[in-house]
């Protein structure tokens, strides 16, 4: 056996606050070996980034350790200062989960790998500088010359985290720390991240510690797992031992929780309220041809402007009782749809009926009468309630907003009920959004938007930024209140194994268009579309066997929606080779009944 790049023995993490010692990390032990993936899963607040942050000496001022760190035989806890700048940020360095706030927001891309190079490794700038590009080639970055020049704000989130990725090893990292290195990125970045950082893996002989409370992630690169709950190990195993024989009751709860593409039904949770006979339903929510461009300067000598297509005509029926699941990656207009077909926001062109009324006949007054019968669930739940209101206050304002005539103990009754409905405790009801986990958040955002008993909720990304059991739960949750309303659903997520359990039918965006459509299990069995195709390969499964074992489809950088060349991405034999052409729009054909697909060229 060879030595460890990195042995961490009964290593502990405390914090001295105004309420106490918080024992973060607990007797922590384990060897990292050279070339292999260490996974260390745990939900949010079981002490995962706190190991790593301590033992690589970024700890908090009220904080101590206790233990040992060794790499490669040298005691990193008391290393003087000056030594430990040495071996962090070329031998051992470190992913952060946020790349915007890990790197300097006024310095150029390439200056801040520059840097890196230069303090440690002491080579002149032009050597630097030649290895800064090779660094983001090789994290698979386009026209790498060019994003040198570039600031983190001009890149999208995967490109930044491509570029702390190149930063990362550039050094020719022994040991690279990736902590959460794709969550809330799109499937399809999320799996080119995980491809580059197997290909660094595989040409630096890296060895890799991987942070993250996503099983599939894990699943997709690990070779041992440890599983940490309340700061300590619960239980330890290679992939196949954890996966396929967990012993511990935490580790089995993480695996039941995770939503499977290959197994839509989960047993012993809340499973989605059949239907049938679709066409016998009454028709809810008409969207017809909508449009939604945003005017963008161009900068010249003669400044112009150019149309954004957030939404690029897109047309739908939805059913009363129906979940209808929309996918896409980030920037393919999602949010904006939804937001357009709740009048939030103005449309270039189309119409949006509701039970036959056309929206944008209605007045501000109408319109506000209306904002009963559909309602809105936001990603983040903490920024959008009041932090100022308690979560009885917030849960109340619709009700006193859009039935005046109720009493205050009337309104009070009902949002007790509602919290009971959701899972709060009515006796929470004056409390304040910060003393409540981002789980029981998202609850008050769902009895908020179901306390006027809509006909229609938009959850929009309403489960993506929460632990998986968390995950779960809200899942379940949304499944149980559509089995007592009745209400019709706009399931909006990235997510495509939550969509899956949740949705009748799923549709299918690109670039402001509908590229598919089709009922789940049609979809899911048989994606005719290239980018369907692609999205579904992306999604993880967290199934080691499985998941290594899957063909991968890869999926052409996302194009610029203000160029009109860009919505003919996968029908390139009609596209003319002008950005500011008209270009051909794509038909949707009914392949079989009820499934439409966007004309592309043959693969």
């Amino acid at each position: 056996m060879t030595e460890p790049v990195l042995s961490v023995r009964d290593f502990n993490v405390r914090f001295s606050t105004q309420d106490g010692e918080i024992h973060a990390v607990k007797d922590a032990n384990f060897d990292v070996m050279e070339g292999e993936c260490l996974g260390i899963v745990g939900e949010s607040g079981s002490g995962k980034s706190q190991l790593f942050l301590a033992a690589t000496g970024l700890l908090a001022g009220n904080g101590r350790t206790s233990g040992s760190v060794l790499y490669r035989g040298q005691n990193l806890i008391g290393m003087p200062l000056n030594q430990l700048n040495r071996i962090r940020g070329s031998k051992i360095t470190m992913i952060f989960q946020d790349p915007l706030t890990s790197l300097t927001p006024h310095m150029r891309i390439g200056e801040q790998i520059i840097e890196a190079l230069r303090i440690h490794t002491q080579m002149g700038r032009e050597e630097a500088n030649r290895r800064a590009v090779e660094s983001l080639e090789l994290v698979r970055i386009p026209e790498a010359r060019r994003r040198m020049r570039q600031y983190p704000h001009e890149l999208s989130g995967g490109m930044r985290q491509r570029v702390m990725i190149a930063m990362a090893t550039a050094c020719g990292p022994d040991l690279l720390i990736a902590d959460e290195p794709t969550t809330a990125l799109d499937v399809t970045v999320q799996a080119q991240i995980l491809d580059i950082m197997r290909d660094l893996r595989t040409t630096l002989k890296t060895s890799i510690v991987l942070i993250s409370h996503d099983m599939g992630v894990i699943a997709a690169m690990a070779d041992r797992v440890q599983v940490m709950r309340h700061g300590a190990f619960v239980e330890s195993g290679t992939a196949e031992e954890i996966f396929y024989a967990p012993k511990h009751p935490y580790t089995r709860m993480l695996l039941d929780a995770m939503p499977r593409i290959d197994h839509p039904e989960r047993p012993g949770h809340e499973t989605l309220v059949p239907l049938p006979d679709r066409d016998a339903k009454p028709g809810l929510l008409d969207v017809d041809n909508v449009k939604v461009h945003f005017p963008i300067r161009v900068d010249g000598i003669i400044p112009k402007y150019k149309p954004l297509r957030a939404v690029d005509g897109v047309s739908f029926t939805l059913k009363e009782g129906e979940t209808l699941g929309i996918v896409g990656e980030s920037g393919c207009g999602k949010s904006t749809l939804a937001r357009a077909v709740l009048a939030l926001l103005p449309k270039t062109a189309g119409t949006v009926v509701w039970m036959g009324r056309d929206l944008s006949e209605s007045n501000k007054d109408e319109l506000r009468k209306l904002r009963k019968e559909f309602q809105i669930v936001f990603q983040d739940p903490l920024a959008s309630l009041d932090p100022r209101m308690t979560i009885g206050q917030s849960i109340a304002e619709p009700l006193r907003a859009l039935e005046p005539d109720l009493s205050r103990t009337e309104i009070r009754e009902r949002v007790r009920e509602m919290m009971e409905h959701v899972g709060l405790d009515p006796a929470w009801i004056n409390r304040y959004p910060h003393e409540f986990s981002g789980g029981q958040n998202q609850r008050v955002g769902i009895a908020r938007a179901m306390i006027v008993r809509p006909k229609m909720v938009v959850c929009d990304e309403a489960v993506s930024a929460l632990d998986v059991s968390i995950q779960a739960q809200i899942i379940d949750l949304i499944l149980s209140l559509q089995h007592t309303f009745g209400m019709s659903i706009l399931f909006i997520s990235h997510n495509l194994s939550v969509v899956r359990q949740i949705s009748h039918r799923v549709m299918v965006l690109y670039l402001g268009r509908i590229v598919e459509l089709a009922d789940r299990e049609s979809i899911y069995a048989d994606p005719r579309h290239p980018y369907t195709r692609a999205l579904i390969s992306a999604v993880l499964i967290p199934d080691p066997r499985k998941e290594r074992a899957k063909p991968r489809v890869a999926l052409p950088e996302l194009p610029s929606p203000m160029d009109t060349r860009s919505s003919l991405t996968f029908l390139k034999s009609k596209r003319i080779d002008n950005p500011d052409a008209e270009q051909y729009v794509p038909k949707l054909i009914e392949v079989t009944p009820g499934h439409f697909v966007a004309e592309h060229d043959a693969v």
